[in-house]
């Protein structure tokens, strides 16, 4: 199925993020600075900007009610009223006006650093040790230029829309510094269409690769986007290599009025520790981990090996750490969970060992949907990449002994040359599509209308495509989607070649435990292979022939031994 989106024109918000990012690129390459020493100071300004906004909403509602109230004792200036409202509290040189109308002569890059030090102070819950301090590296005149161009963000913005700016500029600058800033940043179409298909309404959520935080901001936006608090029906945690970036994380989670235990830093690595004691702990899990990474040291996990432990299915041979993250996100899970995550293409199809485990995780029933995703749509790299759906829960429903297998590869909006994503619109239709197959309610709080309408079009009993039933004119597509329940939508969900098909175990097994969507889907009528897609699928012969190469030549010197041996005797 094909689904290619226009390109929409910049609604005011983008304008403004535009606008705004146009201008610290620029003060950057006057500044002699690299991305990585500009970017972590320019987000805490955004931080801080942000940050005052919910603090003088508070402050104002605190004056009003200390006005009206004839309590004794005044709370403007006591942390803990702010705190009870999940708002950080400013003293009044943290404040972003006080540090924008500092007088010529001052040392602004001190009066920064020190106002960064007083709110990790005064916040020290959220904030310890989170807040950049580098901002002596910037000169006077140039962080000056930067606190006004921050100022243009209106206070007045709503919640959502700050943590867009600055989710914005994470990915802008995950763009310019290459592959450095792949390893922090997942585009927020890629998370929103996992959350999406994972529905983390309520519990416990783990992300042990869990970069600037990313998967549970758009988790805490799901919940949210359904008129309840993230912030009481969420519990976050997360894990994170690099120290740096755990701050970040920590840094977007406050930005978003939430908090979470995030383990950063230090000697923390969550092939080898388990700081969460995460086994059957987790009702959802979310993760894009790094792919084919090697040299791991499979001597230090022996001890978690086996049912119950962190590899219940045991450790690869070969040299290559994506059978490890799977693993680590199918045991964290609880009788009922579920985990969405990003994984390398050809962990679908891997041999050998791998074949192994994934024949023992494709058993075990867990496996609920896998989706094909094409390229161009991460910052760093080109290639296409797979999202894997688990449901510890899923082998006590119908859907037992099936896997959905989606292909979304011909679906995108191209946003330049070089980069696609999704639209809210085709992000409701996929997960929609998920939903039909697992005999939940269709949901368009993400999409509306144009999803609920491709949704009918392709899933009707009477498909509206031409030559294919007896069809439906667009007027009473339209009628249809005007309904106020999508239980009167009339879509059940079918196999579509090209699209979609639940495929049996046994079908799974004819094709060698393979969980690559394009073994199932098939290819639609008319629809021809691109270019990336033959390359796609000349990268996976290629491996799988070393991967018989590598095997061969072992065999070869087997039997140059027995031989030898025999002749000896």
């Amino acid at each position: 199925m094909r689904w290619v989106a226009p390109t929409e024109r910049d609604d005011a918000n983008h304008a403004l993020e535009k606008r705004l990012w146009d201008a610290a690129d620029q003060f950057r390459a006057n500044s002699g600075l690299k991305a990585g020493q500009y970017s972590t100071p320019v987000l805490g300004l955004i931080f801080l900007r942000f940050a005052e906004a919910r603090f003088r909403q508070v402050r104002a509602k605190l004056e009003k009610t200390e006005v009206s109230s004839r309590r004794r004792g005044s709370r403007i200036d006591d942390p803990g009223a702010y705190h009870a409202e999940r708002v950080l509290y400013l003293t009044p040189n943290a404040r972003f006006d006080y540090l924008l109308e500092l007088p010529e002569g001052r040392n602004v890059g001190k009066a920064v650093n020190d106002a960064m030090a007083d709110i990790e102070k005064h916040n020290s819950q959220w904030l310890a040790g989170v807040l950049p301090r580098t901002y002596q590296n910037f000169t006077g005149t140039l962080l000056k230029e930067l606190l006004k161009k921050v100022s243009e963000i209106p206070v007045s913005l709503d919640f959502d829309a700050f943590g867009r700016i600055y989710e914005y500029f994470l990915g802008q600058f995950a763009r310019t510094e290459g592959q450095k800033g792949g390893e922090f940043y997942t585009p927020a179409p890629i998370v929103r269409l996992m959350v999406e298909i994972l529905e983390p309404f309520h519990g416990r959520i783990l992300d042990p690769a869990c970069g600037s935080g990313g998967m549970f901001v758009q988790s805490a936006r799901f919940v949210a986007e359904h008129k309840k608090n993230p912030a009481s029906e969420l519990s976050i945690f997360g894990v994170e290599k690099t120290d740096e970036t755990g701050r970040l994380a920590r840094m977007n989670l406050a930005v978003h009025g939430l908090e979470g235990d995030i383990r950063h830093g230090g000697e923390v690595n969550s092939y080898y520790d388990d700081p969460h004691k995460a086994v059957g702990a987790f009702d959802f899990a979310l993760a894009n981990p790094p792919f084919n990474v090697n040299a791991v040291d499979k001597d230090r996990l022996k001890d978690a090996v086996g049912p119950g432990r962190r590899f219940p299915f045991g450790l690869p041979r070969t040299d290559n750490a994506n059978y490890l993250w799977i693993q680590l996100f199918y045991s964290s899970l609880n009788d009922k969970g579920r985990a969405a995550f990003v994984m390398a293409n050809s962990a679908s199809d891997a041999r050998s060992s791998e074949m192994e485990l994934r024949k023992q995780l494709i058993q075990s029933r867990a496996v609920d949907a896998v989706v094909a995703v094409g390229p161009n749509m991460f910052y760093t790299v080109t290639l296409p990449c797979t999202l894997w759906f688990l449901d510890r829960g899923k082998k006590k429903t119908p859907r037992a002994d099936q896997v959905l297998f989606v292909d979304a590869r011909h679906i995108y909006r191209q946003i330049d040359r070089a980069h696609r994503d999704w639209t809210e619109a085709q992000i409701g239709f996929l997960a929609n599509l998920v939903r039909l197959y697992r005999g939940e309610e269709p949901d368009f709080t993400l999409g509306g209308d144009e999803a609920k309408v491709k949704l009918i079009e392709c899933f009707s009993p009477s498909p509206v495509s031409a030559g294919e039933g007896r069809g439906e004119g667009k007027k009473d597509v339209a009628l249809r989607a005007a309904e106020p329940s999508a239980r009167y939508l009339g879509v059940r969900y079918r196999d579509i070649l090209g699209l979609c098909r639940a495929a049996s175990m046994k079908e799974i097994e004819a094709q060698g435990w393979s969980l690559n969507p394009g073994r199932y889907v098939g290819v639609a009528s008319g629809e021809e292979v691109s270019d990336e897609e033959f390359k796609e699928k000349l990268e996976t012969l290629n491996e799988e022939l070393e991967t018989l190469n590598v095997r061969a030549r072992e065999l070869e010197l087997t039997i140059a031994k027995n031989i030898a041996d025999i002749l000896e005797e």
